[in-house]
């Protein structure tokens, strides 16, 4: 059963995104919060599995929120939010989120969600991906510290973080490198790991600041 934490600071739409969870037979709401604040005290009290956050709330916002809860449970967030904004996408991600969704979408593209993220990787929705990559290619120069840790990969990871960044799936990922899935999955596991990266979205990211994307080429 995975175990959700709802956060908005809108009855409405903790109301209703419970009903819909609640209605899943392999989910349960363990709790609600209506602020940031709140969210981080429940997270560390229910151990829930999934995060549900919204962006903007009074008090604590989402983004400060989703830091402290990742940094501090093993909770796995994804953003929900109105507002189709790099900055929130970046901002979002960076404090280690594992999905960044539209409020928009609909229930059975939320189910899906909670479970894509559940089962260890990221889920971006198609707008937001197009416009993540595009602006952190836009910033179009490496972080030295960051650039150096690909040498703790092997040639076979680092060719599978770049596919990665191009926003490939495990089966493409296979096709263009010549692989099993299972054998790509492997490299994910690996990578991740030795980068101390929570998921395929902060993967993205690591890719375009460490320089191993860069704008303009593939």
């Amino acid at each position: 059963m995975l175990r959700v934490l709802v956060v908005d600071d809108q009855d409405l739409f903790r109301g209703g995104f419970t009903m819909i969870l609640n209605a899943q037979e392999d989910m349960e709401v363990v709790g609600e919060a209506a602020d940031g604040a709140e969210a981080i005290v429940l997270a560390s009290e229910l151990k829930p599995d999934i995060v549900l956050m919204d962006i903007r709330m009074p008090s604590v916002d989402g983004v400060a929120a989703t830091a402290t809860i990742c940094a501090k449970t093993d909770a796995r967030v994804i953003v929900l939010t109105m507002f189709d904004v790099d900055e929130y996408v970046y901002a979002a991600l960076a404090a280690g989120a594992s999905g960044f969704l539209l409020k928009d979408i609909r229930r059975d593209e939320l189910v899906n969600a909670i479970r894509v993220v559940a089962a260890g990787d990221a889920l971006l929705a198609p707008s937001v991906t197009r416009r993540l990559i595009a602006d952190l290619a836009q910033r179009g120069h490496a972080v030295p510290a960051l650039s150096k840790r690909l040498e703790e990969l092997t040639d076979r990871e680092r060719d599978t973080l770049h596919q990665l960044a191009r926003g490939l799936s495990n089966v493409e990922i296979a096709t263009a490198l010549h692989v099993s899935e299972h054998t790509v999955k492997t490299h994910v596991s690996n990578l991740l790991s030795k980068l101390g990266l929570r998921d395929r979205a902060q993967a993205v990211v690591f890719a375009y600041e460490s320089g191993l994307v860069i704008a303009g080429h593939g």
